[in-house]
Protein backbone atom coordinates (compact mmCIF):
# COMPACT_ATOMS: atom_id res chain seq x y z
CA UNK A 1 0.00 0.00 0.00
CA UNK A 2 1.54 3.04 -0.54
CA UNK A 3 2.27 5.85 1.63
CA UNK A 4 -0.36 8.40 0.94
CA UNK A 5 -3.11 5.76 0.94
CA UNK A 6 -1.99 4.91 4.44
CA UNK A 7 -2.34 8.40 5.72
CA UNK A 8 -5.53 8.53 4.57
CA UNK A 9 -6.61 5.90 5.76
CA UNK A 10 -4.68 6.62 9.54
CA UNK A 11 -6.54 9.89 9.28
CA UNK A 12 -10.23 8.56 9.03
CA UNK A 13 -10.68 7.19 12.03
CA UNK A 14 -8.54 10.27 14.24
CA UNK A 15 -12.12 10.96 15.30
CA UNK A 16 -13.18 7.81 17.12
CA UNK A 17 -9.36 7.62 18.67
CA UNK A 18 -10.04 11.29 20.06
CA UNK A 19 -13.23 10.05 21.76
CA UNK A 20 -11.79 6.80 22.88
CA UNK A 21 -8.72 8.92 24.21
CA UNK A 22 -10.81 11.35 26.03
CA UNK A 23 -13.03 8.31 27.77
CA UNK A 24 -10.03 6.46 28.92
CA UNK A 25 -7.61 9.78 29.92
CA UNK A 26 -10.88 12.47 30.41
CA UNK A 27 -9.18 13.47 33.86
CA UNK A 28 -5.71 14.21 31.96
CA UNK A 29 -4.55 17.43 30.68
CA UNK A 30 -5.43 18.00 27.05
CA UNK A 31 -1.39 17.84 26.30
CA UNK A 32 -1.41 14.49 27.76
CA UNK A 33 -4.75 13.45 25.62
CA UNK A 34 -3.03 14.57 22.69
CA UNK A 35 0.36 12.72 23.00
CA UNK A 36 -1.70 10.06 23.50
CA UNK A 37 -3.73 10.21 20.20
CA UNK A 38 -0.96 10.91 18.46
CA UNK A 39 0.92 7.63 19.99
CA UNK A 40 -2.17 5.82 18.67
CA UNK A 41 -2.44 7.32 15.11
CA UNK A 42 1.39 6.85 15.14
CA UNK A 43 1.18 3.13 15.52
CA UNK A 44 -1.90 2.82 13.32
CA UNK A 45 0.09 4.45 10.70
CA UNK A 46 2.98 1.83 11.69
CA UNK A 47 5.27 5.55 11.62
CA UNK A 48 8.38 3.52 12.60
CA UNK A 49 7.83 1.39 9.48
CA UNK A 50 7.12 4.15 7.92
CA UNK A 51 10.74 6.12 8.51
CA UNK A 52 12.95 3.29 8.38
CA UNK A 53 11.85 3.05 4.54
CA UNK A 54 12.04 6.69 4.28
CA UNK A 55 8.42 7.13 3.23
CA UNK A 56 8.42 10.05 6.36
CA UNK A 57 12.29 12.25 6.17
CA UNK A 58 11.09 14.80 8.89
CA UNK A 59 9.58 13.05 11.65
CA UNK A 60 9.16 16.05 13.71
CA UNK A 61 7.09 18.33 11.17
CA UNK A 62 5.00 14.75 10.09
CA UNK A 63 3.81 14.67 14.05
CA UNK A 64 3.51 18.03 13.66
CA UNK A 65 1.07 18.04 11.15
CA UNK A 66 -0.49 14.70 12.77
CA UNK A 67 -1.14 16.96 16.26
CA UNK A 68 -2.76 19.91 13.96
CA UNK A 69 -5.52 16.92 12.55
CA UNK A 70 -5.81 15.93 16.21
CA UNK A 71 -6.47 19.58 17.59
CA UNK A 72 -8.86 20.04 14.41
CA UNK A 73 -10.70 16.89 14.95
CA UNK A 74 -11.29 18.10 18.67
CA UNK A 75 -12.68 21.32 17.74
CA UNK A 76 -14.62 20.22 15.62
CA UNK A 77 -16.49 17.55 18.08
CA UNK A 78 -15.67 20.23 20.98
CA UNK A 79 -18.25 22.56 18.79
CA UNK A 80 -20.69 19.71 17.67
CA UNK A 81 -23.66 18.10 19.31
CA UNK A 82 -20.91 15.35 20.25
CA UNK A 83 -19.42 17.62 23.22
CA UNK A 84 -20.88 17.83 26.73
CA UNK A 85 -23.22 20.15 27.91
CA UNK A 86 -21.38 22.09 29.75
Amino acid sequence: MNFLSKVLRGIAFVPAVVQGIEGLFGSRTGAEKKEAALSFVGAALSLTESIANRDVVDEGKFREGLGKIIDGTVQCLNSSAWAKAK
